[in-house]
């Protein structure tokens, strides 16, 4: 790597040559053709937040490294994913923090509305499904099932809606090994100052989903719960990583039942090509890996949890998670 300081004062017609402004750093690749630019007001983070309460904003965090690194393995790299992000369910949108950890990680977030195109694109590194309050239509999970069959990725991060409003979205998660516990979950041994509701996950992790993760706090407000249960195909297996303890309650108006409950798992099921349901697969390995990551709640990455406790460890498990599927 070497560096080049430019003075645009003396030198204007360099912001017009790398399409750049000022107090802007410019990463090219010779090799690869690509270029694009980090502004130091991302490397050097302001606390917006202390603004609303002193008038002023704080510098918060130095961020040097990670956008560096982002931007040399931009330029430097020919592959790129996409993630499609499904709408047309009453999904919910990204926070500012999760697009720009996207944008971070160089994955192209494209919106794929299956109401209108029931197709997914070739293209599709990563179906994301984030907090749907409406079911697909049989069609919609149909297209959805042949796709993990032929070897695709899916997360679905889960909202308020109960299994009974989503019939259909839940018949995939029970093909997979999943079922949705009735209610919402307790844990009085793992929660946040007394309320039981504001819980800690158990974390059992490795791999790419233990990078970064040291202190195993992960916050959950409000969740609802998962239980395994035996998958519809034997080629599929299906693991937590996120789980309540053994105290943990499922809460209902009627009932309070004890038990250990998954609050994210990962099912993985490996696919002879010749059996993948996709005749226009490029992947030149013998097998193929399906693989369907759901979390239990949709605050695992609410802008109100992850922004006002920046300590936890809400966004490197999620990134990590998406991360896993390439």
């Amino acid at each position: 790597v070497s560096v080049k300081w430019i003075d645009p004062v003396l030198h204007p017609s360099a912001l017009t040559e790398n399409n750049a402004e000022k107090d802007t750093i410019v990463v090219k690749c010779e090799d690869t053709g690509k270029s694009t630019t980090v502004a130091f007001s991302d490397i050097i983070v302001q606390d917006m937040s202390s603004y609303y309460y002193t008038g002023s904003a704080s510098e918060s965090e130095f961020d040097g490294e990670g956008q560096l690194t982002s931007a040399i393995n931009y330029v430097i790299s020919d592959a790129s994913q996409t993630v499609y992000r499904t709408s047309g369910h009453g999904e919910s949108t990204f926070s500012t923090t999760i697009s720009d950890l996207m944008k971070k990680n160089n994955y192209n977030v494209e919106e794929l509305n299956l109401v209108m195109n029931t197709e997914i694109p070739d293209d599709c590194d990563l179906l994301m499904m984030y907090a749907p309050t409406n079911d697909l239509s049989q069609e919609e999970a149909d297209v959805m099932k042949n796709y993990l069959k032929s070897g695709g990725k899916v997360m679905l991060i889960l909202g308020d809606t109960t299994s009974e409003q989503l019939p259909n979205l839940m018949g995939i998660l029970s093909d997979y090994g999943m079922k949705e516990a009735d209610g919402y979950i307790a844990d009085p041994k793992r929660c946040y100052q007394g309320n039981a509701y504001y819980l800690f996950p158990q974390l059992s992790v490795s791999g790419d989903l233990a990078n970064g993760i040291s202190s195993q706090m992960v916050l959950l407000v409000n969740t609802h719960g998962l239980e395994l249960s035996d998958p519809a195909r034997d080629t599929i297996s299906v693991n937590a990583f996120m789980s309540t303890t053994n105290n943990a309650y499922a809460v209902t108006e009627d009932a309070q039942t004890e038990g250990s409950y998954t609050l994210g798992a990962v099912a993985t099921e490996s696919i002879s090509k010749d059996d993948a349901e996709d005749e226009n697969s490029t992947d030149d390995s013998e097998t193929l890996e399906s693989r369907l990551t759901v979390i239990s709640s949709a605050s695992m990455i609410d802008s109100q949890i992850t922004d006002a406790f920046t300590t936890l460890e809400n966004t490197t498990l999620f990134m990590n998670a998406v991360t896993a599927n390439f």
